[in-house]
């Protein structure tokens, strides 16, 4: 287990730009696989982005590639997801998330959730 807390999030107009960090206590996340997922009240929980442990691999969903990228720093145990040209359809609370699983994507193999930030693209 790790706790999560992401911060970063606010509001911010299309074409803008935020930087999200999630930041883990208890243990090191240098040995998990982090996600990002977003959520609209009343959908369901996407996914964004996951990096390996290493930060070898990254995956995007399709909707935010070559906009967001997903990054980490095992020693400061903080995952981070730059997030530029912001479209108003990026509006969600932003979950960050940890999981021993190689290359995991879906949301039930993240074990592990941040509180969520909120984040608002204004048009």
């Amino acid at each position: 287990q790790v706790q999560l807390v992401e911060s970063g999030g606010g509001l911010v107009q299309a074409g803008g730009s935020l930087r999200l960090s999630c930041a883990a206590s208890g243990r090191t996340v240098s040995n998990y696989t982090m996600g990002w997922f977003r959520q609209v009240l009343g959908k369901e929980r996407e996914f964004v982005a996951a990096i390996s442990w290493s930060g070898g691999w990254t995956y995007y969903a399709d909707s935010v590639k070559g906009r967001f990228t997903i990054s980490r720093d095992n020693a400061k145990n903080t995952v981070y997801l730059q997030m530029n040209s912001l479209k108003p359809e990026d509006t969600a609370v932003y979950y960050c998330a940890a999981t021993m699983q190689v290359a995991a994507r879906a949301a039930r193999f993240f074990g592990s959730w941040g509180q969520g930030t909120q984040v608002t693209v204004s048009s």
